[in-house]
């Protein structure tokens, strides 16, 4: 049995078991619109030649990062969720988006953009999101792994979009570091099974290991369409990869 607590404050709440914390918070102020976003991702920058290659990628990460704070938004990962929309429309008008792994919030502030007041985003981390978010954004703390097992009892169907940015902790063991995400992609997509709309759309991280393509051959059974795909805003270094899937069958 799942307990659930409302909260009516945005004060950090804690969690003992599944989910035992529900946040609804106030509107921003001014809020960075998708096609804004979507044009920063096509501008330029000037880098500065560096001979230092540790310099010149902090150059790069520094250039997101400093641009992401322009625009509002609490983390750089924002344009990795911009640059996915700008190729395959995963998020329409009007959508009930669950984003999984949700904390700072960049991305339920996107998705909520893209959505639009007529739509609603629900967010989901063990970390609680303290971010200021627009009115039609909830959030949970809570574990994936608990909402696996009961994930249309803790917050209910008919979702059109389901994202996950969902990561280990690294540890610099790229095998265990591999199995790990392996696992966290397998509870998202058991997650999207239970939750997606036929048709729906499904988004979601995960490291190249030995187990990539078997999660691969996994979302091609359950999608009409599968896309992968490695965003320019991802650090060269990076072993982050997203899968798509399009059209759930």
């Amino acid at each position: 049995m799942i307990t659930i607590l409302v909260c009516v404050s945005p004060r950090e709440t804690t969690a003992l078991g599944a989910f035992v914390g529900i946040s609804g918070q106030r509107p921003t102020g001014t809020r960075a619109t998708g096609q804004r976003v979507n044009a920063l991702l096509t501008q330029p920058h000037n880098n500065i030649m560096n001979r230092n290659k540790g310099s010149k990628a902090n150059q790069w990460q520094d250039h997101y990062t400093r641009r992401a704070q322009k625009e509002n938004y609490p983390a750089r990962s924002v344009y990795k969720l911009a640059e996915i929309q700008q190729k395959h429309r995963i998020i329409a008008k009007g959508d009930r988006v669950l984003d999984l792994g949700c904390a700072p919030g960049s991305w339920l502030k996107y998705a909520a953009e893209q959505t639009g007041p007529g739509g609603t985003v629900l967010g989901v981390d063990l970390t609680p999101v303290t971010e200021r978010l627009p009115s039609n954004v909830r959030t949970l703390v809570g574990d994936i792994h608990q909402l696996r097992a009961n994930a249309a009892e803790a917050i209910g169907q008919g979702f059109q979009v389901v994202l996950s940015d969902m990561a280990p902790s690294t540890t610099g063991d790229r095998f265990g570091d591999g199995v790990r995400s392996f696992e966290l992609c397998q509870a998202a997509l058991a997650v999207a099974d239970e939750l997606l709309q036929p048709g729906g759309r499904f988004v979601c991280k995960i490291f190249q290991s030995e187990d990539f393509k078997a999660f691969c051959d996994q979302v091609k059974s359950r999608f009409d369409r599968m896309h992968i795909f490695k965003p320019q805003s991802s650090r060269k270094a990076s072993r982050e990869i997203f899968i798509i899937g399009l059209g759930k069958k």
